[in-house]
């Protein structure tokens, strides 16, 4: 995760020349300042990683199911001859 780069000088003196008093304007400044500080945001490399991680999660998924059908499918096949030659019989 990254962080935003965020000038504080800037952002106090825009509030001063909007007619925010100065003591105002920089608890205003810290309190954001604060908040940015709190926050994780992500990157694109995060996203990237990210989108990554579960496409590979799916396929595997995917592969999952694929097996779970077959071997039903089989376990199905089995049971039906079975129950056909136990009925010829």
């Amino acid at each position: 995760m990254s962080t935003i780069t965020f000038d504080t000088l800037k952002f106090a003196r825009t509030l001063q020349d909007s007619g925010i008093a100065d003591k105002q304007a920089d608890a205003i400044t810290t309190a954001f300042k604060a908040a940015v500080d709190e926050q994780e945001l992500a990157t694109k490399q995060d996203l990237t990683l990210a989108i990554e991680t579960l496409r590979k999660e799916i396929a595997e998924t995917k592969a999952e199911l694929v097996r779970w059908i077959i071997g039903a499918g089989f376990l199905q096949t089995a049971l039906i001859a079975g129950l056909l030659i136990k009925l010829v019989k």
